[in-house]
């Protein structure tokens, strides 16, 4: 169960590769929240960031302790929303493959490509099914403050869509399969959104990915082949830029008040679910009270 915060937090910064922690937060809390699907990453700071509650955890934990594969994305994602949070902005170091999206340069994504193969991508199951709508997995209005945030205030270009397969990692890429995923049309390869985005989706809050280029992967015959150390220089010049882009949009976000997106109401109101709630097990019921409780169980929310 979640500690219980000072005040709700709207927003939800996950921050990847580089990205450990968030300055210029204040009236700051960290939390630590127990979930049915184990531990978070880390412990969530919480703070009040350009007029808006924020609530930061980082997707490997302080020091990189996580494989991309070995995040516990159910467990990240539901303490997210155990918070309070409605809105959450993904931050994710991205290989390039497109000559256009030059090292250095961020991409505001508006599809994915699930390559991912073992990790578990739902809340739903062992009792309880549900079935959620997820053509567009970008909530588009938390994408468009995004990149508007990111144009105004990032010191770098900023691309306007495109597709982020994901991968299991934490090898990068063959170049057989660089050259496939170029031949898909994507635009970048990352290792971290999915499930991210389909777990935010299932608990209806909206998700935003600011990807950061950091290489061209290693389908680009005039650049080396990708490495960690040519990744992480990229990288601390992209995190300051980051870190700009979100404080812009925590700002457009506390300006427009209580705003509602499609992904808010994702569930139908709970007409996603098609289990009877009588036959919903009492352990399936405390995993998703968070997630559909509203819907299922009215009587018991706080």
């Amino acid at each position: 169960m979640a500690q219980t915060p000072k005040a709700p937090a709207l927003v939800g910064i996950i921050g990847g590769s580089g990205l450990y922690a968030i300055e210029g937060l204040t009236d700051v809390e960290t939390v630590t929240v127990e979930t049915p699907y184990g531990a978070p990453s880390d412990a969530l700071v919480l703070g009040t960031l350009e007029g808006i509650r924020c609530a930061f955890l980082p997707r490997h934990g302080r020091g990189h302790r996580f494989t991309p594969s070995e995040v516990n994305y159910r467990a990240n994602l539901w303490a997210l929303k155990s918070l309070g949070v409605r809105h959450i902005i993904s931050v994710s170091a991205v290989g390039s493959l497109e000559e256009a999206v030059e090292p250095g340069h961020l991409v505001c994504v508006d599809q994915f490509i699930d390559r991912t193969r073992q990790r578990p991508n739902t809340f739903f199951g062992e009792g309880c099914v549900g079935h959620v709508q997820f053509g567009d997995p970008v909530e588009e209005g938390l994408r468009q403050e995004l990149m508007a945030a990111a144009r105004a205030v990032s010191g770098t270009t900023v691309h306007d869509g495109g597709a982020y397969v994901c991968i299991e990692g934490p090898t990068f890429s063959t170049r057989a399969e660089s050259q496939m995923f170029r031949a898909w049309g994507a635009r970048v390869v990352g290792m971290t959104n999915l499930p991210e985005a389909r777990l935010a989706r299932e608990a209806e809050m909206a998700y935003a990915t600011l990807a950061l280029s950091t290489d061209y992967d290693c389908w680009h015959a005039g650049h080396d082949e990708v490495s960690v150390e040519s990744v992480l220089a990229v990288i601390q010049a992209n995190v300051a830029a980051a870190k700009r882009v979100i404080r812009e949009t925590c700002r457009r976000l506390a300006a427009l008040g209580d705003v509602t997106w499609p992904a808010h109401a994702a569930l139908g109101g709970g007409t996603a679910i098609m289990t009877r709630t009588d036959l919903i097990p009492t352990e399936a019921r405390r995993r998703l009270q968070p997630i559909v409780g509203k819907y299922l169980w009215p009587e018991e929310q706080h």
